[in-house]
């Protein structure tokens, strides 16, 4: 471990976000709103914080970071960016104590979603902007920004990438981390333009456009409004931000060779075709259960609030347009599923990933044809190629540390004194990365009863979703600290 090394790059990535919040302080000028003054504060303190850092490691050399180094700078940097990113939050206001902002800001750059705040209209647009600024910095990730416009990290900066990167293989698109970062941005920035541009031509205006936009492209769910986009009541929103989380599921690798002229990326990719067969069979069996019960009188209805809450969980966007608890129980469950599967290796969303998915059912579909033809050699294969042992064992292990944090996090949580359906939902809904989820959590619901110890243990179980667990769960072993 190189302490001084990992403390020059937190610095530049801690000055970042403070730097980053000159946008939610240009609204609050031009508002004229109360708060200017936390913003300046934030800057000035997130600043101080940078500063103190470099002073640290300034001798340090970039090209001594290594896969330790790596892990630590990626895990440590999302703390300090929620440290950070909860100063204005807390010194406006908005929530009563530092571990509610603390649990806001982590929301917002894991791109979670999860609030705690009750009246989210009450709050003037420079913390609302900042709320959903949080998601799309968070959602193509803060190392992957840093690699694009810092291109001074050099060599060390594939421990970055591999660190934050979803997925159970990073694909490095480019022989330069440095352009495979800034290609995966210029996409986001496109589909995100894009997006906000449709969304103003139905009638939003630029803030609740952009809002949406970041919440939407970085699947995390915030919005300005106190019943999110169903508070439109619009089936053209409602269908434009359905395609767009669609879109933010899908590998963004795949997107950019649509966008080089490889028409046919989405099309031979498995992990996509998968996902869209999960997504449309869900969509459907969920819209004919809605129309089968009278939830919805037409096909047309069924069909919008059936597929935007389906690609809502799956995508772990979190956004709502109708109180799915009051669903039919088969639709509940459905999404609470959902909430596991997330979306594919190389998006925004959470969860455990249609391709490791994918890779454990043919893992286990080899397994029985090797009990049935003892002599046969069978091979799991994805994507036309063989997957090895290693890969195997990555997905399953990965597959099990799931399953048991979210075992473990249940429990706790029931420990508090939580009902069973809040403890489960809230744990499965933070470890994916969801945010709403089902009983106290519920859609119609926020995070603010949770006791302040529940806080921060569901603010680890966010961080550990988004860095796809292992790259939180080795800060606990003490080999990982030892030079």
């Amino acid at each position: 471990m190189h302490f001084r090394l990992v403390a020059k790059v937190l610095s530049l990535l801690s000055g970042i976000v403070s730097l980053s919040m000159i946008w939610p302080l240009a609204w609050s000028l031009y508002d004229g709103s109360g708060d200017v003054k936390p913003f300046l504060f934030s800057i000035m303190m997130g600043g101080v914080l940078s500063g103190g850092l470099y002073l640290v490691g300034r001798k340090a050399d970039y090209e001594d970071l290594g896969v330790k180094d790596g892990f630590v700078v990626v895990s440590l940097s999302w703390i300090i960016a929620s440290v950070v990113g909860a100063l204005p939050y807390y010194l406006h206001g908005a929530v009563p104590t530092f571990a509610d902002a603390f649990f806001e800001a982590m929301s917002g750059f894991t791109t979670t979603g999860a609030s705690v705040i009750s009246d989210i209209e009450a709050n003037p647009r420079g913390i609302l902007f900042w709320r959903d600024l949080t998601h799309w910095l968070g959602g193509m990730g803060i190392i992957v920004l840093s690699l694009a416009i810092l291109p001074f990290i050099g060599v060390g900066g594939m421990q970055l990438y591999k660190a934050e990167v979803p997925g159970p293989i990073p694909e490095k698109m480019t022989p330069r981390i440095q352009q495979t970062a800034l290609y995966l941005w210029g996409v986001y920035v496109l589909l995100s333009g894009a997006e906000t541009l449709l969304l103003m031509f139905g009638g939003m205006n630029l803030f609740e456009a952009l809002t949406h936009t970041f919440g939407t492209m970085a699947t995390g769910g915030f919005s300005p409004l106190n019943k999110s986009v169903g508070q439109y009541n619009s089936a053209y929103f409602d269908w434009v931000i359905t395609l767009f989380m669609f879109l933010a599921g899908a590998n963004f690798a795949l997107h950019y060779r649509f966008i080089m002229g490889r028409f046919s990326a989405f099309h031979r990719d498995e992990e996509f075709r998968f996902y869209t067969g999960v997504v449309l069979f869900c969509t459907v069996t969920v819209a004919g259960v809605l129309l089968l019960h009278g939830t919805y009188d037409t096909v047309a209805d069924a069909l919008r609030f059936g597929a935007f809450q389906v690609v809502s969980i799956i995508t772990t966007t979190g956004y709502v347009t109708a109180d799915y608890e009051l669903w039919p129980s088969y639709t509940q469950f459905l999404l609470l599923l959902l909430m596991f599967v997330g979306a594919c290796a190389g998006s925004t969303g959470g969860g455990i990933k249609n391709l490791r998915l994918m890779v454990l059912a043919r893992h286990v579909k080899a397994e029985l044809s090797s009990i049935l033809h003892p002599r046969a050699i069978v091979q799991v294969k994805v994507g036309g190629k063989v997957a090895g042992k290693d890969i195997i064992a990555s997905v399953t292990s990965f597959f099990i540390l799931y399953m048991a944090l979210f075992t473990a996090g249940t429990l706790f949580m029931a420990a508090l004194g939580l009902d069973i359906l809040t403890s489960l939902s809230s744990v499965a809904a933070t470890l994916g990365n969801i945010g709403p989820g089902l009983g106290g959590v519920g859609p119609m619901r926020n995070y603010a009863d949770i006791p302040q110890t529940g806080k921060w243990v569901l603010s680890l179980l966010m961080l550990m979703g988004r860095l796809e667990l292992y790259t939180v769960v080795v800060l606990f072993v003490p080999e990982t600290w030892r030079r």
